[in-house]
């Protein structure tokens, strides 16, 4: 087993203050609440918002499409579960990084963050910032897939990305304060289309739900793919582990603030294709590619589509600002380990945050977000995701083993929540690779992932003294 980096691990169990943490630390500032905070404003972006046209396009019946939201929380569920484990006996900085290079070895931690850095975080970034650029077009008035407005889109995208970014460089107080302030008016905004929606929609419409499953609206592959798009509006629960060297008393926050905010966005995400439901018939869905601003159009008019594109801005805005806070982790991580370019590992002498990390990663999010469509984009980040979740949640199975695993909790109905989790994503893997629209550029990840193999052996795969 790969050793662990000093820094790193320096005070991880303890709770370390950051008046007590060496310039090399990340301090812990992060509370229960602001940690659930990191996870729901991470997780509730772009997806529930721009997602639901291309899920009805492939499920175009009732039942299936809210069959498929449905599992996709269980399966977040599942993850969520496993990971509270994960995170609370290794409170570290890196998140999946950790778990990944604790039971499988440095090799498959190094490709994690090569992934991270090469196709999955851009890909995030780009994705959600995008959305935030089509809303602020439609706000305004103009259709963001008309041209010019759809460059302009990107231009936006990228302009709210190098601003989160330096958000994120002054200090991790500041971008937890964003997450917090965005996390309650994007929630507020969810709540308020779906009261909207029941209240003043399904009595004038009676609602979309019959017939439940019309003919040809529900094939096994076909739910496959929708649960891949499913999949990108709740990615977000596993984010907070990376930050979960700077998250106080983290044996016990963590594993609250995973499960509950999990929770908290399965039972949001339901009640909103519900509510959409009650106002667009399928069809409509279908062809809303801004589904929450067409839904607030037919219920309140003009005003509504404002109102809701506002929240949106909000949302993603709250997206972006919590995947740099996430993410940078992860390479600050990699190479505080020896895995990457020792100077990502740097701390701010002065606002204490992994500037490096966090400039590298918004760099690459600017380069994707302009060369890229959302939904190549989502794609991208979904694919290669599903790759490093078999290998982080799977990793209990190995870590379970070791003679001094103490967690604070552990997975309920375990072995079977974690089995259930990598075997559902192995499935979603094989059933990209079979269909034809998707496996080239899947191959494609699949091959990206594979390049850093050589990489590896090439750069920091040599042997490491201390290292076995």
């Amino acid at each position: 087993m790969a050793t662990s980096s000093p820094r790193s691990n320096a005070s991880a169990d303890s709770g370390a203050s950051p008046a007590s943490a060496s310039p090399a630390e990340l301090p812990r500032q992060l509370g229960l609440w602001s940690a659930i905070a990191v996870l729901v404003g991470t997780t509730i972006g772009s997806g529930i918002f721009r997602s639901p046209a291309g899920i009805a396009d492939k499920l175009p019946g009732p039942l299936p499409l809210l069959a498929v939201w449905a599992t996709g929380g269980l399966f977040a569920l599942c993850g969520a579960l496993t990971l509270a484990e994960l995170a609370g006996a290794l409170p570290r900085t890196g998140g999946y990084f950790v778990y990944i290079r604790e039971a499988w070895g440095r090799l498959p931690a190094f490709l994690y963050g090569w992934s991270e850095l090469t196709l999955i975080r851009a890909a995030a970034l780009g994705g959600i910032s995008l959305t935030f650029g089509e809303y602020f077009i439609r706000a305004l008035g103009y259709d963001p897939s008309a041209a010019p407005y759809d460059n302009y889109a990107h231009y936006l995208a990228a302009g709210a990305l190098a601003l989160m970014a330096t958000i994120n460089v002054v200090g991790l107080r500041w971008g937890s304060l964003v997450q917090n302030l965005t996390t309650i008016a994007k929630y507020g905004g969810l709540v308020i289309i779906v009261l909207l929606a029941f209240i003043v929609g399904l009595p004038k419409t009676g609602g979309h739900f019959t017939p439940a499953v019309p003919p040809g609206s529900f094939s096994v592959s076909a739910f496959g793919l929708a649960l891949v798009s499913v999949l990108w509006a709740f990615d977000g629960w596993g984010d907070l582990s990376k930050v979960a060297g700077e998250v106080s008393d983290p044996r016990r926050t963590l594993p609250k603030a995973i499960v509950l905010g999990t929770l908290s966005i399965i039972v949001i995400y339901l009640l909103a294709n519900i509510a959409y439901l009650s106002v667009l018939s399928v069809d409509e869905i279908r062809g809303a590619r801004l589904v929450a601003a067409d839904v607030a159009l037919r219920l309140v008019g003009p005003i509504g589509v404002t109102l809701v594109s506002f929240t949106v801005l909000l949302s993603t805005f709250g997206s972006v600002n919590g995947s740099l806070l996430t993410g940078p982790r992860i390479f600050f991580a990699l190479a505080d380990d020896g895995l990457f370019f020792r100077q990502v590992a740097a701390v701010h002498p002065r606002f204490k945050t992994p500037y490096v990390a966090i400039i590298m990663t918004g760099t690459l999010g600017v380069a994707f977000v302009l060369l890229r469509s959302f939904e190549q984009l989502a794609d991208i980040f979904v694919t290669a995701s599903l790759v490093f979740y078999v290998l982080s949640i799977g990793a209990v199975f190995k870590l379970r083993r070791r003679p001094d695993w103490n967690p604070p909790v552990r997975t309920p109905l375990y072995p079977f929540v974690p089995a259930l989790f990598c075997l559902a994503t192995l499935f979603l893997l094989g059933n990209a690779l079979m269909d034809p629209a998707q496996r080239w550029g899947t191959l494609g990840v699949f091959g990206v992932i594979l390049l850093g193999v050589p990489v590896y052996f090439l750069t920091v795969g040599k042997p490491v003294k201390g290292v076995r």
